[in-house]
């Protein structure tokens, strides 16, 4: 039988070990582990993406109660000690105890038997405190406060706080914290009576949907388990696809017949709802980096009958002559921070640095440069990120405007996860005006 508890331990341990995404390594810790029982699997997800999502806080406390800061404990113990400490105060339905004799354990196990007092008493000491835990001082130290409350590194605390100060910052904070319910995207060009038809043998099976009150076909699910056993998967009915997104597409105005080119695809949403839009006679040019970031646009298109996408590896940043004023839409959804998504991929906020968005910004622009002559005059082009930061978004539509013959026709719209009820998203249409 397996240990759920060590897995989630190995998964920790390789996060440190080779800064590897979360996000990725717990997809691919359930495919390993399929044959497990729904609720080990359910636990094993929980544990290990909680432990990540709240590693600040959890070192705060750990920090409060233990004689070793840490950041000089054994990598193992300091993973074993972030577990077990979010057992204790977030997992309601795991005994304190059974996560202090299970850490106890695998300290044990792993060759630290000679640790194991250390691991139980820290641990006794947050159990017996976890109802009178200690935070920093909102008045005093704002900052502070909100780095450890909410898991957010200070100078992302500090750039959202000069944006939006401190009661907004906190409820966007507190969004990006909740579980987000996986988001359905129904083909547009299904009927109403076909996906109604569809949605009551979905929640047959104790799914709960709840439509999306923008778009009719976004429904949100919770109580989902494996989405590629629902009825209508393989028959390419669906794909997982936030509002978001879909919102940015569809302020886009994409008609049928047009060709629309999707510069940065992967994953591709985008681009299966500009080949809905455009129908038979149109065409989707789906292109990104590689061929790996490629298969999942092509797994997709497949599976929903998408036959007018062109999928193409192709770097964003070279510009392709054989497309120059081909496009009636241009999609530039570019790599950008993923500020909008930390509640997805949990570990993007301990990658991310000040330094690096600047970068991102860079490489944005070349994208723009390489890209902006695809579109027809009087094209549209959709410039989008999943990120919350001006420099990657309002700031770099506004140099495009200055420097390309661009204006502005819709937008810009920055969602915000607390207001809007989605992903943290950014877009702007714009015209090519000459």
């Amino acid at each position: 039988m397996e240990n759920t508890r060590e897995i989630v331990l190995e998964g920790l341990l390789t996060v440190e070990k080779e800064l590897s995404f979360s996000n990725k390594l717990v997809s691919d810790i359930l495919d390993k582990y399929d044959y497990l029982d729904p609720r080990d699997k359910a636990f094993i997800k929980r544990l290990f993406e909680g432990t990540t999502e709240r590693r600040i806080e959890l070192d705060y406390h750990i920090n409060n109660l233990a004689s070793v800061p840490v950041r000089k404990m054994k990598p193992l113990i300091r993973c074993i000690m972030r577990m077990s400490a979010y057992q204790i105060l977030y997992m309601d339905n795991v005994p304190d105890s059974a996560a202090i004799n299970e850490a106890v354990k695998l300290a044990k196990k792993r060759k630290f038997a000679n640790l194991s007092g250390f691991v139980n008493g820290v641990l006794r000491n947050l159990s017996r405190e976890k109802e009178n835990l200690k935070w920093p001082d909102a008045k005093k130290d704002a900052v502070t406060y909100l780095n450890v409350r909410y898991s957010i590194p200070e100078w992302m605390v500090e750039k959202w706080l000069g944006l939006y100060g401190f009661d907004e910052t906190e409820k966007l904070m507190a969004s990006l914290l909740e579980i987000h319910p996986v988001s359905l995207r129904f083909r547009s060009n299904m009927s109403d009576a076909e996906r109604e038809e569809l949605v009551k043998k979905i929640e047959a099976l104790g799914v709960d949907l709840k439509q999306d009150d923008r778009l009719k076909y976004v429904y949100r699910a919770q109580h989902l388990e494996n989405i590629r056993e629902l009825p209508g998967y393989d028959d390419g009915a669906f794909v997982v696809q936030d509002v978001s997104s879909c919102l940015a597409v569809e302020a886009a105005g994409i008609k049928e017949n047009d060709l629309v080119i999707d510069a940065c695809a992967s994953p591709g949403g985008k681009s299966l709802l500009a080949s809905e839009k455009t129908g038979n006679g149109g065409r989707v040019i789906s292109r990104d980096i590689s061929e790996a970031k490629l298969v999942r646009i092509e797994e997709n298109a497949e599976r929903m009958q998408a036959d007018n996408i062109t999928s193409q590896v192709w770097d964003a940043s070279v510009f392709d002559t054989s497309l120059e004023e081909k496009a009636d839409v241009l999609i530039l959804d570019v790599p950008c921070s993923g500020l909008g998504i930390l509640g997805k991929k949990r570990d993007i906020k301990y990658n991310a640095t000040a330094e690096g968005l600047k970068d991102l910004a860079d490489i944005q622009k070349s994208i723009v440069k390489a890209s902006w002559k695809y579109v027809k005059k009087g094209g549209t082009l959709l410039y989008s990120t999943c990120t919350i930061n001006p420099d990657e978004n309002e700031k770099n539509v506004e140099w495009i405007c200055r420097e390309f013959p661009f204006s502005i026709e819709k937008g810009p719209v920055q969602l915000l996860p607390h207001k809007d009820d989605c992903d943290g998203f950014f877009y702007t249409v714009l015209k090519r005006n000459d």
